[in-house]
């Protein structure tokens, strides 16, 4: 009979004694239950993080929503669905979409909610507010010049630090009368405290949108994310004040290249100050290591650049065996053998034909037809072919 066939049995289950039917290929059963009464794995993951809701629940932290008037968005589409010089553009694949007119209207209607989702899925407002969450409701424009070339920020995107080494230009908009705090803060570089950030920029009392009149509390660093660690998020949050404030607690004189002192918390900063402060605006980006920052941990934070590999375990081995059946002799041996010894029997063979004087005989021109002289085990054999054909372990040995 083919293997193709598929046939079924009919199996009484214990849940709710219902009966469902599995699946059974050639008198192989399928192990567990069928994929539409199992759980899956979305449905286990959250019931091993159940939390409790009377103390972990979610806490809008921004500013509320803007009054938006349904009847003057409708009164516009319905104007422009009966514009008989837009239908006519339309058709004639004349009609010239304004993008940054989009963008605009995007950020005053969807965007805030899907900016919010975006910093949920890469863990911002869990890293930096707890519980606590915020719709972006000012649109915030971030951008590096590099040259004459510019890197804007959005909510993600990935830079490399060479491209951040300058403080970026910042614009929102904002009354005369506002006044707005700006950080910058990354939550996953942290040396030595897994639950404390590296402030890179915190300038406070900016005076409408103009962010040269503000205090520079901490001056800017460029992003350093050691080798080894991944991608960093550096996170640009703007808080709106209610009143001018003292930010001589979190001061920083001069450049302040010392990193212990530009350890950071956002939640606590936001719980000291959350009568003051409320958050506004968000951008963020990623940043990995990059050649630049060895120059970068020498000259200008005074310190030998950290390089971070995985530690992995060492691999398990059983115990010996009297007679270790269907495993070749040689492979089996070396399993108990210090590596380090191994490489070295491979290189000197290697070498053993090696001479600064004279040239490298040339390969066997048929290795496989080759005739073996007197009795020689089959794994033994094997480790010549190998060798011959240079196949196997001697090419790790450079």
């Amino acid at each position: 009979m083919s293997s193709g066939y598929v046939f079924f049995k009919v199996v009484s289950s214990n849940i709710n004694k219902l009966l469902f039917i599995v699946p059974s290929r050639c008198g192989h059963h399928m192990r567990g239950l069928p994929p539409g009464v199992a759980k899956s794995l979305k449905q286990k993951l959250e019931e091993s993080r159940v939390k409790d809701e009377s103390i972990h629940f979610r806490v809008d932290i921004g500013l509320p929503p803007p009054r938006v008037s349904l009847k003057a968005g409708l009164q516009l589409l319905r104007s422009r669905k009966h514009d008989p010089d837009l239908a006519r553009q339309s058709r004639e694949l004349k009609l010239i979409v304004d993008l940054e007119e989009v963008n605009r209207e995007w950020l005053k209607t969807g965007g805030p909610k899907q900016i919010k989702e975006i910093a949920d899925h890469f863990g911002v407002f869990q890293d930096l507010f707890g519980d606590a969450y915020f719709y972006p409701r000012v649109p915030l424009n971030v951008s590096y010049c590099k040259g004459d070339e510019r890197v804007p920020v959005y909510y993600g995107n990935c830079l490399k630090p060479i491209d951040a080494a300058e403080k970026p230009k910042v614009s929102f908009e904002s009354g005369d009368a506002d006044l707005w705090t700006l950080i910058l803060t990354n939550p996953d570089g942290h040396f030595t405290d897994n639950n404390k950030e590296y402030i890179h920029w915190f300038i406070g009392n900016i005076p409408g949108n103009n962010i040269e009149k503000g205090k520079t509390v901490v001056d800017y660093i460029q992003p350093f994310p050691p080798k080894g660690t991944g991608y960093h998020r550096h996170i640009f949050v703007l808080y709106k004040q209610n009143r001018k404030l003292d930010f001589s607690p979190f001061q920083r004189q001069g450049k302040c290249l010392t990193l212990a002192e530009r350890t950071f918390s956002t939640y606590d900063f936001y719980r000291n100050l959350q009568d003051d402060l409320t958050p506004a605006a968000l951008a963020f980006f990623q940043a990995d290591w990059c050649p630049s920052l060895k120059e970068f941990f020498n000259n200008v934070l005074d310190m030998k650049e950290p390089i971070y590999e995985y530690d992995f375990p060492p691999p398990y081995i059983r115990k010996q065996e009297w007679f270790p059946l269907r495993q070749p002799f040689n492979l089996y041996m070396d399993k108990y053998r210090d590596p380090k010894q191994i490489n070295k029997e491979f290189l000197v063979r290697k070498l053993e034909k090696v001479h600064p004087f004279k040239k490298t005989p040339p390969p066997l021109p048929y290795p496989n037809a080759q005739y073996f002289e007197g009795y020689i085990p089959s794994w033994l054999k094997l480790e010549i072919k190998k060798s011959r054909l240079k196949w196997g372990r001697i090419n790790d040995i450079e």
